[in-house]
C-alpha cells in the first residue's frame, strides 16, 4: 500500500513529527491522527494551550501557525488494518525536500514502530537523530492522558523554542537591516 497523505508543512515548520503509517480511519479521512480516539490532537493541543480544532483544515492551520510539520516514516508497505505490527515491505518515505526546505530543528516519532523504521531507514541517510515519543494510538491504553501529557512535553517545548528562536531572528533582522 502507498502512502496516501501529502506532508504538512512549509518554510517556517520547525519541528518534524513522524508516525510510522497512516491507519485506515485516517486514510479515510485523508489527515494524520485521525481515528475519533485517537489522542494526539488533544493532547498538543492542551500542551499548546488551544482548543481542539475540529476539522483538517483546522488541524492543518495549526500545525503550520506553531512551525510543527507532519508526515509518516513509512511512504509504501504492506500492512493489515491498523496494527504496525503487521507492517512489511517497507519503504522509507524520502524526508529530504522537507528537512532542505525547512530548517528542521527537532524530529520527534510516534510509537515503537515509528522509531524502530526512523532508526532503520530514515537516519543512517538523514544523520539527524529522533526523539521517540509514545503512541496516543487508542490502542496504546496503557498510557494515561496524564502520562501521555508528560512525555510529550518536549514536544511542547521545541515547539515554543522554535517560536522563540524565530522571534530572535525577527529582533536581529530589524536591528541589522540587509
Amino acid at each position: 500500500m502507498v502512502h496516501p497523505l501529502a506532508p504538512v508543512w512549509d518554510e517556517r515548520s520547525r519541528v518534524l513529527v513522524l508516525g510510522s503509517f497512516p491507519s485506515p480511519k485516517s486514510r479515510e479521512a485523508g489527515f494524520y491522527y485521525a481515528h475519533p480516539r485517537n489522542r494526539f490532537w488533544p493532547l498538543l493541543c492542551r500542551l499548546l494551550g488551544c482548543p481542539t480544532p475540529p476539522d483538517t483544515a483546522g488541524r492543518k492551520a495549526l500545525c503550520l501557525s506553531v512551525g510543527l510539520a507532519l508526515w509518516d516514516v513509512v511512504g509504501s508497505c504492506t500492512i493489515i488494518g491498523a496494527s504496525d505490527s503487521t507492517i512489511e515491505d517497507v519503504r522509507a518515505n524520502d524526508l529530504s525536500p522537507l528537512l532542505s526546505g525547512a530548517p528542521i530543528r527537532k524530529i520527534f516519532t510516534t510509537g515503537a514502530a515509528a522509531a524502530r523504521l526512523y532508526r532503520q531507514f530514515i537516519e543512517p541517510i538523514s544523520g539527524r537523530p529522533a526523539e521517540s515519543l509514545p503512541s496516543t494510538s487508542p490502542a496504546n491504553a496503557a498510557w494515561t492522558f496524564p502520562r501521555l501529557l508528560e512525555a510529550y512535553r518536549p514536544l511542547a517545548d521545541a515547539l515554543q523554542t522554535a517560536d522563540s528562536d524565530d522571534k530572535e531572528d525577527d529582533k536581529e533582522s530589524e536591528a541589522f537591516p540587509a
